[in-house]
C-alpha cells in the first residue's frame, strides 16, 4: 500500500469519525434531536468511514484513484444534501412534508389524526443550534465541500504532470 493511499484513507476515516461522532454526541449527549434531513446527511459520512476503513486494509496504489473519486462522489452527495438542508432552513426550498411546511392540511378529524401520527417531532426548517450563525447543516456543507476538494486534490496528484499534459511514460 502506498503512503498516499494510506494517508487519504486515514484522513477520511478520522474526519468521518469526528464528524459523525460529533453528530451522535450532539444528539445523545447534547440533546439535539435530529430532523429527517439531519439523519439523511449522516449516510454519506457513514459510507465514507466504511470505504476508507476498507481502503486502509486492502488499498494499494492502483486503488488510489478509485478510492479518491468514490469518496469525492460521496462527499459531493453530502454537499448537495447539506445545501438542500441549509436552503430548507432559510426557506429557499420547500422541505419534506414530514418535517416542514404547514402544520395542518387535513380536512377531516381522521386525516388530522393520521397527519399528527406521521409528524416528525423535529422540524427541518428550524435551526435548533448554530455556531457563529452557521447551523449544523451549514457546517456539514462546509466539511463536505472541503472533503470533496481534498479527495479531488489527491486524485489530481495521483494523475501526475505527465498524465495531465497527455504525455505517457514509456512511449516514445
Amino acid at each position: 500500500m502506498t503512503a498516499l493511499t494510506r494517508q487519504l484513507s486515514g484522513f477520511v476515516l478520522t474526519t468521518g469519525v469526528v464528524v459523525l461522532g460529533g453528530a451522535l454526541l450532539s444528539q445523545y449527549w447534547g440533546g439535539l434531536a435530529p430532523c429527517e434531513l439531519c439523519l439523511l446527511q449522516r449516510w454519506p459520512w457513514a459510507a465514507a468511514i466504511v470505504i476508507s476503513f476498507v481502503g486502509t486494509m486492502v488499498g494499494g496504489r492502483s486503488a488510489l484513484p478509485w478510492l479518491a473519486l468514490m469518496l469525492a462522489a460521496l462527499f459531493a452527495i453530502s454537499s448537495m444534501l447539506g445545501f438542500y438542508h441549509v436552503g430548507v432552513e432559510h426557506h429557499w426550498f420547500a422541505g419534506p412534508s414530514t418535517c416542514s411546511g404547514a402544520a395542518t392540511a387535513a380536512d377531516t378529524v381522521e386525516a388530522l389524526k393520521a397527519q399528527i401520527l406521521r409528524q416528525q417531532p423535529v422540524r427541518c426548517d428550524e435551526v435548533p443550534w448554530s455556531l457563529w450563525g452557521i447551523s449544523l447543516a451549514g457546517w456539514n456543507l462546509l466539511a463536505s465541500l472541503i472533503m470533496v476538494g481534498c479527495c479531488l486534490a489527491v486524485f489530481s496528484h495521483w494523475r501526475g504532470p505527465s498524465q495531465r499534459t497527455g504525455v505517457h511514460r514509456g512511449i516514445a
